[in-house]
């Protein structure tokens, strides 16, 4: 069944297919930021200190305002389906689930003592969406008398009017670009003039492994552990081919910010050094 056919007109059909890539970015991010804190927590105390601070910065500017607009609008809608009430009730407690885990991140009183709340995080989170994707946008795509593709717009409004403070300047830049709802972006071939020729030498840099990442959400966890990457410090990206085209939307989301050494080069394994200049 294609995605079309779970929708009562193409309006919708398309809105759903935002939002699921939408909720895919928001995931990978999330996801991102705390593999980040999880390996710098071991390899460099200083710089998880300011990857805790940008992943609570993260929740506030972005997951709990997401969260918050969802209630407002998708959910009292899908509450008044018989069929979708009970599920909705649940999706609200989860809802209060992440922002006491978020609470328990701001309230950590050093990056290892936050490393557990943010792992659970992540995970309710990811199942928090995959129930909203596989259930709830589809049945409100499906009814007739129901707009899905109003009902995000509508979100969009709320989240466009209440945004709150953006984090601190290593962090905005994870605002440009990513409008709500917007379509995946194209991937396009090209380094961007980002590759570099480099050893294979060993690093302390925290490493993120995408290889058993889904597809879905690897560009997006690889932006997230960016935005995390304080400035003077580097990360290293671990992937199971060359990620050209991934480099080329680093340099056109950030450019200029991060140069790109590579360690190793396949054939089955391919690992890049991204510094933070």
């Amino acid at each position: 069944m294609s995605e079309l056919t779970l929708a009562s007109n193409p309006e919708d059909a398309t809105a759903l297919q935002s939002a699921e890539a939408h909720h895919a970015r928001l995931a990978g991010e999330l996801a991102g930021r705390v593999t980040m804190l999880l390996t710098a927590v071991d390899r460099d105390p200083s710089a998880a200190e300011k990857i805790h601070a940008g992943l609570v910065a993260f929740c506030d500017r972005s997951l709990l305002p997401h969260t918050a607009a969802e209630e407002a609008v998708l959910y009292p809608t899908a509450h008044r389906m018989r069929e979708a009430r009970l599920l909705t009730e649940s999706l609200i407690g989860e809802h209060r689930c992440l922002t006491a885990l978020v609470d328990a991140l701001r309230a950590a009183p050093d990056p290892a003592d936050a490393v557990a709340d943010a792992r659970a995080l992540q995970v309710l989170f990811e199942e928090h969406l995959a129930k909203e994707n596989g259930l709830v946008l589809p049945l409100l795509a499906m009814t007739p008398d129901v707009s899905l593709a109003e009902l995000l717009a509508d979100m969009h409004h709320r989240l466009a009017n209440d945004s709150p403070t953006k984090g601190a300047p290593e962090d905005q830049h994870n605002e440009e670009g990513h409008d709500m709802y917007e379509g995946q972006i194209e991937e396009t071939g090209g380094c961007g003039g980002l590759c570099g020729c480099g050893g294979a030498e060993e690093t302390n840099e925290p490493e993120l492994d995408v290889r058993d990442v889904p597809h879905a959400l690897r560009h997006a966890t690889v932006f997230g552990a960016l935005d995390a990457v304080p400035a003077g410090t580097a990360m290293v990206l671990v992937a199971h081919h060359d990620p050209l085209p991934l480099l080329a939307q680093i340099e056109q989301r950030t450019p200029g910010v991060f140069s790109v050494e590579y360690l190793e080069r396949g054939p089955e394994t391919w690992r890049l050094r991204l510094s933070h200049r």
